[in-house]
């Protein structure tokens, strides 16, 4: 209890931390925050002292003292409460982070878990049949998709699955003719449209995984705990399960929550590539258009997400290894 007491205490102060770096960040930069859509407005001719305080009002630009600006940012935060977005004005942030997030969890996080469980048991299995083909295949295999980049991958699948053989719609996260609702139908069309993106992350990502799982392993099948547990007759997957990976799995839960962490932040190029709606797209569309707003609400959903990921993640290390609680 102690420990897990200590950890939290820790989370509240970094994420104290992430939030006040979120407000002073962006003050730090020169101009206004509708400094941006006044520079594009002014291409259309001079722009008046009346029409920018309209613009500045209508973009909730603050006002008052520095100490009073960060009293109201924290209680909008409080609210999830980030202003207008430039991009899709008149639209609030928080609508078009609240419609992007459920796409990117969907997608981006069921594959992420899938890849994580999925790579750790073959790393597992390759370690303990160390030297056969059960551990070359892995390897191999690993190593070669680890060397492929998101991107390229992503253009890759959509080219010859999308446009040659057309088996997988390219873009979107659903029929441009569907109604959004719980029905099978639906629900089918949704995974239909998500298959061609979530290959590629898992794809991309599944040999990293691998190859990270089977070198811990082997590193750990040295050590004197697990030849005396040999020693001692006790079944090869009992010793492999419970006494090897239990701790070669610890580096590999850091990089899982750094990655679950990621996943609120989305897979932007494969997001891009595909057109899908989830939160990378979001964010690409927010740095390109300068909508600070928006891009401020993201930045700060992705720091607490890995934040919160890494609290998870360390109150699990102190479950699976107690020396960690020390």
């Amino acid at each position: 209890m102690r420990y897990a007491l200590r950890k939290l205490g820790l989370l509240v102060l970094t994420l104290w931390a992430a939030v006040t770096l979120n407000f002073v960040i962006p003050r730090l930069m020169p101009g206004s925050p509708a400094d941006a859509a006044i520079a594009k407005l002014a291409q259309n001719g001079p722009v008046t002292p009346s029409v920018q305080a309209a613009i500045e009002a209508q973009l909730g630009v603050p006002g008052g003292s520095i100490w009073d600006q960060y009293v109201t940012y924290l209680n909008n935060v409080i609210h999830l409460d980030f202003g207008v977005s430039y991009t899709f004005f008149p639209q609030q942030v928080s609508e078009l982070v609240a419609g992007a997030l459920p796409w990117t969890l969907i997608m981006v996080g069921a594959v992420t878990v899938v890849a994580f469980v999925l790579g750790t048991l073959i790393g597992i299995g390759a370690a303990w049949k160390r030297g056969t083909w059960m551990d070359s295949l892995p390897t191999v295999a690993g190593s070669f998709l680890s060397a492929f980049p998101y991107f390229w991958t992503a253009l890759l699948i959509v080219f010859f699955l999308g446009y040659v053989l057309g088996w997988f719609p390219t873009s979107g996260a659903y029929s441009a003719t569907a109604v959004p609702n719980l029905s099978w139908e639906f629900l089918g069309d949704v995974l239909y449209h998500a298959t061609l993106p979530a290959v590629t992350i898992l794809i991309t990502s599944l040999g990293g995984w691998i190859l990270g799982m089977r070198n811990t392993m082997i590193n750990t099948l040295g050590d004197d705990y697990v030849t005396f547990a040999e020693a001692n007759g006790l079944r090869g997957r009992t010793v492999a399960i419970r006494y090897a990976a239990r701790n070669a799995i610890l580096p590999n839960l850091t990089g899982f929550g750094m990655a679950l962490g990621g996943v609120v932040g989305g897979s932007l190029l494969v997001e891009q590539v595909f057109a899908y709606p989830g939160v990378g797209y979001l964010l690409f569309n927010a740095v390109t258009n300068q909508d600070f707003p928006l891009m401020q609400a993201l930045f700060l959903m992705i720091t607490v997400s890995v934040l919160l990921a890494n609290f998870l993640v360390e109150i699990l290390y102190g479950v699976l290894d107690p020396r960690t609680r020390r």
